[in-house]
């Protein structure tokens, strides 16, 4: 070593400190790229994509052998360092040495690096990935060893190092990264994401129409009434049934009996025949589930009945369809007619309002969780039926009982947070 000039030592440990910043960094690239776009870019056909994401398929093979090169070059500076004090200032400027070189590494070898690492992962990682696939082949039996006894460590301690995480995401983390998806996904298109996502929390039971709105034909009714009734129907389908909904024969499709209707060709018996078998489905239903139910059973239109088999509502793949993309079957007139702005700011809406739709079309944030209706929501937090004139808060919204009869809220003003009184 005393045949070594100064100027090559401090090559080597030049060369030494480089090698400690590409292992530092590169360990951090390749921990902190984002799996997901690796993937992405992998199936693109990416060949460090490709090489980087089969490295990180056995992270700790990765990574036994960037601390072995690391800790190799980081070991042998420091012996050189010694030997460099040595030559020039003694014994005494040994400890001087350590210190310089643990300074030198901090920074350019650790922090800075890491640093650049972390704001450029992609940057690092597919180059190195290069490196390191061959790198891993000619040390492999030293890594080998050297994980043998660091995963029968992690085995004591319960810890299974083959068993890689799962890098699926929940449905709340998918919501983050739709949301923080900002400028890379129109704002419409991430309110439908998050829709699509949410529909696995909504029953049809919460977007149905209930029992006492269904339009529907009585088969009992008097024939002239029934014809009235189809002319000026503002549904395509209507239920059909025998004296009580509960007595439903089926579904009815208007286009079935256009040309009938038009010819004055429709009698009792020919309207019959073309009455669909009714489709029904339990309540509590997800609509993630019932989206499905409808494309596998080529169904618009279901019943939703209880344990007991007693129809509850009815339920269409629009109404689904309007919770991912927003209402564009309904006629914004029949959504508006159950709220009345006042010059104040104020709302005056109708106790029969759903809470879900008031949400949807006036951008409230009432509770959805429990009763469907606002009069329900009302009764929930009053726990009786409040007279006229009534006050309270509901989750920022203040709300008084404008009507009110012996069994329900029919009309009520309400004051949105926003709105200062």
């Amino acid at each position: 070593m005393s045949e070594v000039t100064l100027e090559t030592l401090f090559g080597v440990l030049a060369i030494l400190i480089l090698l400690s910043a590409f292992f530092s960094s590169t360990e951090t690239a390749l921990m902190s790229i984002n799996r997901y776009r690796l993937r992405h870019r992998a199936k693109e056909g990416h060949k460090g994509a490709q090489l980087a994401e089969a490295l990180l398929r056995r992270p700790d093979r990765v990574i036994g052998l960037i601390l072995l090169g690391n800790n190799f070059a980081n070991i042998l500076a420091s012996s050189l360092v010694t030997v460099i004090a040595l030559r020039i200032g003694g014994e005494g400027a040994v400890a001087a040495g350590a210190g310089i070189l643990t300074l030198v590494i901090l920074i350019f070898a650790e922090v800075a690096p890491k640093t650049l690492a972390a704001l450029r992962p992609e940057v690092l990682a597919y180059p190195a990935a290069f490196v390191y696939v061959p790198l891993l082949k000619i040390t492999y039996p030293i890594v080998w060893a050297v994980n043998l006894m660091a995963n029968g460590l992690l085995k004591l301690l319960r810890v299974a190092p083959q068993g890689v995480p799962g890098q699926a995401l929940s449905r709340e983390e998918l919501r983050t990264v739709v949301a923080e998806a900002g400028a890379l996904i129109p704002g419409r298109h991430r309110e439908m994401l998050v829709s699509i996502l949410d529909l696995g929390k909504v029953t049809v039971d919460d977007i149905m129409v209930p029992r006492n709105e269904i339009a529907g034909i009585d088969l009992e009714d008097d024939w002239d009434h029934i014809l009235e009734q189809l002319e000026d129907s503002q549904h395509t389908r209507l239920v059909v049934y025998r004296g009580e909904l509960d007595q439903t024969v089926g579904i009815l499709h208007l286009r079935s009996i256009l040309k009938d209707l038009a010819d004055r060709d429709l009698s009792p018996a020919k309207l019959e025949t073309r009455v669909r078998d009714a489709y029904f489905v339990p309540e509590g239903t997800p609509l993630q589930r019932q989206l499905v139910n409808f494309q596998r059973v080529k169904r618009r239109v279901a019943l939703v009945v209880d344990e007991y088999g007693d129809i509850q509502g009815l339920v269409t793949m629009d109404d689904i369809l309007e919770e991912i993309v927003g209402e564009f079957t309904t006629d914004p007139s029949d959504v508006y007619r159950e709220v009345q702005p006042e010059a104040d700011g104020s709302f005056v809406v109708q106790g029969s309002a759903n809470v879900r739709e008031l949400n949807r079309t006036m951008r409230w944030q009432l509770p959805v969780e429990g009763p469907k209706t606002l009069n329900g929501l009302i009764l929930e937090r009053m726990e009786t039926i409040p007279d006229a004139g009534v006050k309270l808060m509901v989750d920022g919204y203040t709300m008084e009982v404008m009507q009110a009869t012996g069994n329900a809220i029919r009309s009520v003003r309400v004051v949105p947070p926003h709105v200062r009184k």
